[in-house]
């Protein structure tokens, strides 16, 4: 899932309602280490429908045990959500570790950048005052955070963030979504419907740690442009949109650790092709900072700051491609695939298994091709009790982009380094 970064909306959601489950869908992507550039694994490739399936990747993650490791977990959560990452976030008064309240499911989005909690799933103490809301220029701050098919509106605040055993070093800004304390949103805020509770979110919050440190950047910082395109708002009588400093906008937690915060590994166990009922991964802090967690991809890419392969080609055709842990599919343009009925409407159902392939290209010279297989998800759907699945695919608006979704991350490691003043943002699998 991806919050807007610029004038253009970049990935959001997509629903689908099972005949026995609602299944709410959020759009996002991954990978892993290991294996070779084209599959990342060395199972054989498997027939299904009358088609066949790429060699799945094998990789088993950590064990979550160490202080900078905390559990994923994929498994109905919230509101029968299919492929959707969770974890447990911890809050606190800014400065301070006691008073604190530890939040479950909450998503882990490598494709949006901050924290962001639904306000009904605080305690009163934590809202009525013990985290402050933040102003700028003496007014109260809020955010309006866009999607693609929809919105969050809340108030801006900080909190001390611990997830697993890292604790951030300051206070920092997150977003409290539905929070009353903002009112109404202001027009202009997004379009497509609000998406404020925890139903509508299928999760209690969302977990941004993709490659860059804040979660609009240049665009909300500078005068030229956020006059039009800031996620920001001021609000007194009336809600104006805001130049926000860096400082103030909301922050990738893992960024402000006080230690193992140059980025982030995810690690998903393989799943069958016919899907699980769950999934247990790891969350691993840092990249090169402890014996757990060393760069041991077979491919990197550096990115734009927001983590994009912008030279990537799928069909003849380049591409923004992006790892995105908060899509629950693979979602791209293939006018080949026949799209579903209107029970699974935006996802592919295909007759028979397919493979496509993408060649992957950030800003560096480095080229790889990963394979993806495919299978109908009025098949996949028909278990209503699975919840993790790997070859899930969806259609995207357009050709130009390529989202590599939560499918992707079974059984391998995906790797994020963040953009630093001296190191340049970068994915890797």
């Amino acid at each position: 899932m991806r919050t807007m970064q610029s004038a253009v909306k970049l990935r959001g959601w997509v629903q689908a309602v099972v005949a026995v489950a609602l299944v709410s869908v959020i759009a996002a992507c991954g990978g892993g280490g290991g294996g070779d550039s084209s599959s990342s694994g060395n199972n054989s490739s498997t027939t299904l429908n009358g088609g066949s399936l790429p060699a799945s990747p094998t990789q088993q993650p950590i064990a979550a045990t160490a202080a900078n490791t905390v559990p994923i977990t994929v498994a109905r959560g919230v509101n029968g959500v299919i492929n959707i990452p969770t974890v447990s976030v911890t809050v606190c008064p800014p400065g301070t570790t006691s008073g604190c309240q530890t939040i479950n499911n909450i998503q882990v989005d490598t494709g949006s950048f901050g924290l962001r909690l639904v306000s009904s799933v605080l305690n009163s103490s934590l809202l009525n005052g013990g985290l402050p809301i933040n102003t700028l220029n003496g007014t109260q701050l809020a955010e309006c955070a866009t999607f693609a098919d929809g919105y969050t509106w809340g108030t801006v605040r900080t909190a001390t963030v611990q997830i697993g055993g890292e604790t951030t070093s300051t206070g920092i800004p997150i977003q409290i979504i539905g929070d009353s304390a903002a009112g109404s949103a202001p027009s202009g805020c997004g379009s497509g419907s609000a998406e404020n509770t925890a139903s509508d979110l299928g999760a209690n919050g969302i977990l941004g740690i993709g490659t860059a440190p804040t979660d609009c950047g240049a665009t909300c910082a500078n005068a030229g442009t956020a006059g039009t395109y800031s996620n920001y708002f001021t609000c007194g009588t009336s809600c104006t949109r805001a130049t926000v400093p860096l400082t103030q906008q909301v922050a990738n937690p893992v960024a402000k650790f006080t230690a193992d915060n140059n980025g982030v590994i995810v690690q998903m166990p393989p799943v069958s092709n016919t899907g699980a009922s769950s999934a247990t991964g790891t969350l691993v802090f840092g990249i090169g900072t402890q014996s757990n967690n060393a760069l041991a991809a077979t491919q990197t890419f550096t990115t734009d700051a927001f983590g994009n392969m912008n030279n990537s080609v799928f069909n003849g055709t380049t591409v923004q491609a992006f790892f995105d842990s908060g899509s629950n599919a693979y979602f791209f343009g293939d006018s080949s695939l026949a799209l579903c009925g209107s029970n699974f409407a935006g996802f592919y159902c295909p007759s028979s298994a397919q493979t496509r392939s993408i060649t992957l290209g950030g800003a560096s010279s480095t080229r790889a091709s990963v394979s993806i297989g495919i299978l109908s998800a009025s098949t996949l759907f028909s278990n209503s009790s699975n919840y993790a699945f790997n070859d899930l695919a969806g259609q995207i608006g357009g050709n130009s982009s390529f989202d590599l979704g939560l499918p992707f991350f079974y059984g391998r490691y995906v790797y994020y380094g963040f953009a630093t003043s001296t190191q340049a943002p970068y994915v890797g699998f």
